[in-house]
């Protein structure tokens, strides 16, 4: 089953390989040295009918930026006869073209101006979408990875260390490019553009960058070669393989799956059945009696088990409610207190509360002297009598076993 799947990825793959090669080949080579005329008011004196226009929003962090650099856009792109407007308490901006307007898709280059401007790209940078072999490309990145630390790293190993990955990918693409939040946002010619997609896409679905550099450095060398444009290059590319998923660890106990069924599994037989059972096989045996055979088990003594030290009873159960104790009026009428005078009642309360101060006073009295008395009492000096007799009675007892080993060697 794995081996079937393996194929079928690698099957896949190469499909995937040859459509990509298939359509690298699809598109139109320019020859060299040509190049587009740029388009002026001679071809298009009348000018444009309707007039168009296209505004974007910007975040808050670019509105000083885009107040120092908005007279530089003004003065570009009323070049082309297109009007800029920044708006800063909506936080927007907007392009509309004019009646000098002469180029119908410089509105569209425009457009995408105020977006890389909003989009942090520096004015330097922007302004070269005005030229007619320069095209931008918004990739957008946080939707192909799922987990957020994984984005993350995947996203700076794009841009490398102190930004050397993005380095070397802008120079073997002639594009610029900008990585930015959840977008990756490139500047250059088509086939650049193009080329900065797919390794965006392919780092961020787990390819290292490197490969793709690699790759596109060994192709800069062989277009210089006329020989080899009419060859396939394939044997010239490096073949990066993907890990071997085969070669990973492999559990020692393999757990295999049973074919399901809707019944039960079969209960095992005891020990005394499988006995019985080869017992009654032989034929000399079925007269006589087993149990000399069978397995005898002792019962648990239950009585020996472990006795709680307290033992709760169980009362038997009533439906009414237990008694309510004796509240203090009712205890003074059943010793009749409560009808005795009140005089009398305070003169018992005083006696009681007499007695007591008179024990607590006794108590405090007698610890009082007793403290001051033992201030007065001389510390317990340390004799040496215990440990001379301890020493002696060591040594009568060493006496003893000696005199009896002896008598044990005389009597052998």
């Amino acid at each position: 089953m794995g081996k079937n799947k393996h194929s079928f990825d690698g099957e896949k793959k190469e499909k995937m390989n040859k459509k990509n090669q298939q359509e690298e080949h699809d598109y139109t080579e320019m020859p060299p040295g040509w190049k587009e005329p740029t388009f002026t008011k001679e071809d298009n004196p009348q000018g444009l009918i309707a007039e168009s226009s296209f505004a974007t929003l910007f975040p808050k962090y670019r509105e000083k930026y885009l107040q120092e650099c908005w007279p530089l856009v003004k003065a570009e792109l009323s070049k082309f006869g297109i009007k800029a407007e920044l708006d800063l308490v909506e936080g927007s901006m907007t392009v509309r073209t004019t009646r000098d307007a002469f180029d119908p898709y410089m509105i569209v280059r425009a457009r995408d101006l105020i977006k890389l401007l909003a989009r942090s790209v520096p004015y330097e940078q922007a302004v070269r979408i005005l030229q007619d072999d320069n095209v931008c490309d918004i990739i957008k990145i946080s939707s192909l990875v799922r987990n957020r630390d994984r984005f993350v790293k995947r996203r700076q190993r794009l841009i490398g260390s102190n930004g050397s990955t993005l380095k070397a990918i802008e120079l073997l693409t002639n594009c610029y490019i900008l990585v930015h939040g959840n977008t990756v946002t490139a500047i250059g010619p088509h086939p650049g553009i193009r080329q900065t997609r797919k390794i965006v896409e392919e780092t961020m679905q787990n390819i290292h960058p490197i490969y793709n550099i690699k790759t596109l450095m060994i192709k800069q060398e062989l277009a210089k070669d006329p020989k080899l444009k009419s060859e396939s290059w394939d044997r010239f590319l490096p073949k990066f393989k993907s890990k071997n998923l085969s070669k990973r660890f492999k559990p020692h106990k393999v757990r295999v799956t049973k074919p399901y069924t809707p019944f039960p599994p079969a209960q095992p037989l005891s020990k005394t059945l499988m006995i019985k059972q080869e017992l009654a096989k032989d034929p000399k045996l079925k007269s006589e009696s087993w149990d000399r055979f069978l397995p005898k088990f002792k019962s648990k003594n239950l009585s020996k088990r472990f006795k709680p030290h307290k033992v709760r009873v169980t009362k038997p159960y009533t439906p009414f409610p237990p008694a309510q104790p004796l509240s203090k009026v009712d205890k003074e009428l059943e010793t009749g207190e409560y009808f005795a005078r009140e005089a009398e009642r305070r003169q018992k309360k005083s006696e009681k509360h007499q007695v007591k101060l008179d024990k607590n006073t006794e108590v405090s009295k007698q610890r009082k002297k007793d403290k001051r008395e033992k201030e007065y009492q001389p510390p317990m000096e340390k004799s040496s009598q215990p440990k001379q007799q301890a020493t002696t009675d060591n040594t009568s007892k060493l006496v003893k076993n000696v005199k009896k080993k002896l008598k044990r060697l005389q009597a052998d």
